[in-house]
């Protein structure tokens, strides 16, 4: 600990606190050794009739989408999907003004210590395929992103998870080497992934073509996936939810082109977009048979530099780049007008971690060509440096990050050429470590630790950049492990200036993610999560 951290931190009282005041309605909280969380009335009236599924919704899934696993997916493009499949021990809820954490597959959660978490399941749910979602399912799910094989690249999220215990059929007891601030987002069934949980027999029949054959507990039974052309669910008539789903058929229609899935919008062809792009929001406002929802998210959008080889693994030159970019007229060439300047990663939603000063101080990054240069004179390159900027085939957005940067940095000698990529080839490269310079979206949950952690920690899971930085290391661990809100915002508020002035990425913005409905979708649930929930949709 650092020396300026209290001495002493009743970590059960902070957490059972912080628990009891996001756990929202249809929770209880109880008293010490007794479940903090329990599901509502759901899991008491069995008898309740079940819903009446009708209609078939399509919608228009824009983004690359690479598998249906939730252990192993980098898309929340995908989670959009996942999420109606599959539940995890808890999910989150927007009721619009804060997010919550719920029970899902979870009826109750005990906080015996600080370090030891007991959760009893919700009894006869069975998965998709007919086997029992128990707790064997559960130990089975968590130890697979834990400690599977291949590694799944969410295993950090239960890094401190040290054992699985299973008290009887339908309770588990989890335990950790230490507090974990982190828990209650990494166990929900969406974007945490990590407590998503899976059929451990459709995974030992499909291995890891389970990402073309998912199995879950959800709303909606996984029916087929056609390439470039639509993935197919259909109603979970034992869903364990009353009134839910009410959809019989749910179709996500694969259309890369973002205006022609307006254009069928118009039409009636599809009822919805999983994501609507800045440079339609315009036109899709005047549209009145349409809802548009949307706001900034846990996100930022960045230039990502290669710090493993020349140009950029001269920390000079980053900085250089970090300055050189006029955020306020990228904001309005390239953002339509609609997104804020970001000077760090954690973003304003993250109540309690963002700092709202930052506009006013020097944290962060921001324009200042002057300074720019300096750093510019320091770079061991006083030469033209020539560098390879790849775009992905994603819209005019990123076209226009591109185009506008490139010019930017000619200001301070660096050529900027401009390659594009259609998607797939766009993240391997990024993935291979094969490129030099590209701007990239982050949407996390509405917590510091995925916000900053796996994407630039030492060999973190998104950390793309080959950067690393001991201390800022340490400074996030100690965070991990901090359940005190204020005490956590200054150790992340520490490592973020560590990040920005080493500058491994260049930030930009913070964007809002817009998804878009026709009026005749009944009960959708917006969650500013990227995520859509069709648990009680229906067509009217």
């Amino acid at each position: 600990m650092t020396n300026d951290l209290p001495a002493r931190i009743d970590h059960r009282k902070i957490l059972e606190e912080h628990i009891s005041a996001q756990i929202g309605r249809r929770a209880l909280l109880k008293g010490i050794g007794a479940g903090i969380l329990t599901a509502g009335a759901a899991s008491v009236l069995p008898d309740l009739a079940r819903a009446q599924q009708s209609g078939h919704m399509r919608i228009a899934a824009i983004k690359h989408i690479d598998t249906l696993d939730p252990h192993f997916t980098f898309f929340l493009s995908a989670v959009q999907i996942i999420n109606n499949i599959h539940n995890g021990l808890l999910k989150v809820t927007y009721d619009g003004k804060a997010v919550r954490f719920e029970p899902d597959l979870a009826e109750t959660w005990t906080l015996e210590d600080d370090r030891t978490h007991l959760f009893k399941l919700r009894a006869g749910v069975k998965f998709h395929d007919g086997t029992a979602c128990d707790a064997e399912a559960v130990k089975f799910s968590l130890m697979r992103v834990k400690s599977g094989t291949p590694a799944s690249p969410h295993a950090w999220k239960l890094a401190l998870l040290k054992e699985v215990e299973i008290v009887d059929p339908l309770t588990v007891r989890l335990h950790f080497t230490e507090p974990y601030a982190f828990l209650q987002v990494a166990l929900t069934g969406s974007t945490g992934r990590a407590g998503t949980i899976v059929s451990p027999a459709a995974v030992a029949k499909y291995g890891m073509d389970y990402g073309r054959n998912p199995v879950g507990t959800g709303p909606f039974k996984f029916v087929s996936w056609r390439d470039n052309d639509a993935i197919e669910l259909e109603a979970n008539p034992d869903y364990f939810e009353p009134g839910m789903p009410r959809l019989q058929r749910a179709s996500f229609v694969l259309i890369d082109e973002p205006s022609t899935a307006v254009a069928a919008l118009v039409s009636g062809q599809i009822d919805g977009m999983t994501d609507c792009p800045m440079q339609l929001v315009a036109q899709v406002k005047n549209i009145p048979s349409v809802t548009l929802y949307g706001e900034i998210e846990g996100n930022y959008t960045y230039v990502g530099m290669n710090n493993r080889s020349a140009p950029f693994n001269d920390v000079n030159l980053r900085r250089a780049v970090a300055f050189a970019i006029d955020r306020e007229a990228l904001l309005k060439q390239a953002f339509f007008g609609l997104a804020q300047q970001a000077y760090s990663p954690i973003s304003p939603p993250m109540t309690g971690y963002y700092d709202p000063n930052i506009a006013s101080t020097n944290r962060g990054h921001r324009f200042d060509l002057a300074k720019a240069k300096e750093f510019r004179a320091k770079a061991a390159n006083q030469g033209e440096i020539e560098v390879t900027y790849i775009m992905a085939e994603r819209g005019p957005v990123g076209t226009r990050i591109a185009q506008t940067v490139a010019p930017m940095l000619a200001k301070i000698g660096i050529k900027v050429k401009l390659e594009l990529l259609e998607p797939a080839a766009w993240v391997q490269r990024m993935k291979d470590g094969n490129f030099q310079m590209l701007d990239f979206d982050w949407v996390a949950d509405l917590d510091p630790e995925e916000t900053i952690f796996p994407e630039f920690k030492t060999g973190g899971s998104w950390n793309y950049w080959g950067w690393s930085n001991p201390e800022f290391d340490r400074l996030c661990a100690e965070a991990q492990t901090m359940i005190d809100v204020p005490t956590r915002a200054g150790l992340y508020h520490k490592a973020e200036d560590i990040l920005m002035d080493e500058a491994p990425i260049a930030m930009l913005a913070h964007m809002p993610i817009y998804k878009v409905f026709s009026k005749k979708v009944k009960g959708f649930n917006y969650v500013p999560c990227d995520l859509v929930d069709l648990h009680g949709v229906s067509l009217g």
